[in-house]
């Protein structure tokens, strides 16, 4: 406790650069659990950057922590053979703005290049303006989709990708290093603008992303035409501006806005998770589409990586599972590029090991190689760079992930929720000319694959004992897996941090190829799955279940009782 007195009182009298800071730091001055949270820990850095709890304190994001980063990426560029340019977006979180352009004045500090967008923007036009403008990294400021209260900083390489683990471990290592208050250079963000070390992102890049976007389509000359009526809320998020654009140039004539949540608010006011997964998130859509009867309802999430969407059902909107807009997407481009001659020679898609496997039936239908990765969009942009550097770019026509992540073409390399929602709408365009609705695009896609059921339960691990938690259950799960989960056996056992696969049966084991991550898959009898894994970037153990039935009904059960068992031997 000693120590964190210390570095209490030392921040009381450093950290003067933010107001906020020293208020917060004057109100738990009494508080010992209040600044042992703060100060027990500096805020983790790894392949997902830095993601916490806005606030005071080495295990907070503020400008001080954010600085230090940075600090340390300028040391890893400079020491690195890479372009000693930068490219930094950021979104509508609380303190982003302020983020990124302090960001940018430590960048500019260590002679580094910076080139900013001039207001919010998508996550996904970071990663496209790493690679148009040649840039040696990137940096985009947001949590996602995380509470009002978190930010976030995320670095990306100069292949667009997020950092990969060594590559994160090296900028680790540098910022380990460096003093929160005396090792941090910085300079005047006016004066670098004045002087050319820091410019702004112009409009042509931003044009040329949307082109780009544009030139995935299919069937966009098909849209003006369907009388598509859509009501699209941004979660007071970055996707107002190029969603509604590309929409108005695919033909979507008929775009109606959610007025509460059309405009940036880092506290979002109306959506206390704003995560399109989540039904409260989308209750102001739904309350508008009871009025404007569209025939979708499209939502993405604050910087607008990720896209959610429902569809009427008779009297009510039925809201569409990652999986499930995956899966039709997937099948969508496979039939049309193929009856439009569009498809490339040895086409592949990707999915992570936590999505449906309907993809594998789908693949197999149409000729398309299959790729499995490990969770984390970085891993499914590694596979379109590895197909880019055999000279076959052309040859990536998909790739999602089951949180609601998507990307059709190689031209950025993460998920990207403004062509996501061009595809979708195009889509729903596309089955309205011949009248289908997405609902019955649903139902046949169900009757010649089978019923796939996939579920997330999520148990949160908050505050310094959470992460000891997760570990513990973790370590537990290691030395004693379960013979059977909800009355159902247990076949095979794959743990991602040790690399093995263990045969339940006999006790073999063989060796996985995917790099070392911290996640156990059980694979079940019944085409049943669980897989279990602490979150990246929340405190949270994950659990995904995957279960297969004659219908919907079936699967379910079967899922619940999966759930209902699991949770006990988690100890939740």
């Amino acid at each position: 406790m000693a120590d964190i007195q210390k570095m209490y009182e030392l921040w009381v009298e450093k950290a003067v650069a933010d107001p906020d800071l020293k208020a917060e730091l004057a109100d738990v001055a009494g508080d010992e659990e209040g600044k042992n949270d703060r100060f027990y820990r500096d805020l983790e850095f790894g392949t997902g950057g830095l993601r916490g709890v806005i606030g005071a304190g080495t295990n907070r994001m503020n400008v001080y922590t954010v600085k230090k980063a940075t600090q340390g990426l300028a040391e890893y560029i400079l020491s690195g053979n890479v372009e000693k340019s930068v490219a930094i977006a950021y979104d509508s979180r609380i303190k982003s703005d302020y983020f990124a352009r302090s960001a940018a004045e430590v960048l500019a500090a260590n002679g580094i290049k910076v080139y900013i967008y001039k207001e919010l923007m998508p996550t996904p036009m970071l990663s496209w303006a790493v690679r148009h403008l040649g840039c040696g990294a990137g940096i985009v400021v947001t949590a996602s989709h995380n509470p009002a209260k978190y930010n976030g900083y995320k670095v990306y390489g100069s292949d667009g990708c997020q950092l990969t683990l060594d590559a994160a471990n090296a900028v680790l290592s540098k910022i380990n290093n460096i003093d929160i208050f005396s090792g941090v250079k910085s300079a005047d963000f006016d004066s670098a603008v004045n002087d050319g070390s820091i410019s702004y992102i112009g409009d042509d890049v931003i044009d040329a992303y949307l082109a780009k976007v544009k030139e995935q389509g299919l069937h966009t000359d098909l849209v003006a035409q369907s009388g598509l009526k859509v009501v699209y809320t941004p979660l007071n998020g970055t996707g107002n501006k190029p969603v509604r654009r590309i929409l108005k140039e695919i033909g979507v004539k008929d775009v109606v806005v959610v007025p509460e949540q059309e405009n940036p608010d880092g506290n979002f006011p109306t959506c206390p998770f704003p995560n399109p997964e989540i039904k409260e998130a989308l209750q102001c859509g739904l309350n508008l589409c009871e009025k404007e009867n569209p025939d979708l309802l499209l939502a993405t999430d604050p910087d607008c990586d990720r896209v959610g969407i429902a569809v009427p059902d008779g009297d009510h909107y039925e809201l569409f599972t990652g999986n499930e807009v995956g899966a039709l997407l997937l099948e969508y481009i496979c039939r049309e590029r193929i009856a439009l001659g569009t498809m490339p020679k040895d086409p592949v898609a990707v999915k992570t090991i936590v999505t449906t496997n309907i993809t594998r039936a789908i693949c197999k239908k149409y000729g398309v190689e299959l790729r499995e990765v490990l969770t984390g969009f970085k891993f499914i942009g590694e596979q379109i760079g590895f197909l880019e550097a055999e000279g076959h770019q052309e040859r990536y026509i998909f790739g999602f992930e089951e949180s609601y992540g998507y990307l059709a073409g190689g031209y950025v390399r993460d998920k990207d929720a403004v062509v996501a929602s061009m595809l979708i709408c195009e889509m729903a365009a596309f089955y309205r000319t011949k009248g289908i609705s997405l609902i019955e695009a649903r139902k046949r896609m169900y009757d010649e694959y089978g019923v796939y059921y996939n579920k997330l339960d999520n148990f949160t691990c908050e505050g310094a004992s959470g992460m000891e938690r997760m570990n513990e259950i973790m370590g537990s799960l290691r030395k004693e897996s379960p013979k059977t989960i909800g009355g159902v056996k247990v076949l095979s056992v794959s743990d991602y941090k040790a690399s093995t696969m263990t045969d339940a049966a006999t006790g073999a084991v063989t060796k996985l190829t995917l790099p070392q991550s911290d996640v156990i898959t059980y694979d079940l009898e019944d085409a049943a799955s669980v897989i279990i894994r602490p979150s990246g970037t929340e405190p949270k153990i994950k659990v995904y279940y995957t279960t297969k039935g004659v219908d919907k009904e079936a699967a379910v059960k079967l899922q619940t009782a999966l759930s209902a068992d699991f949770t006990k031997i988690l100890g939740f």
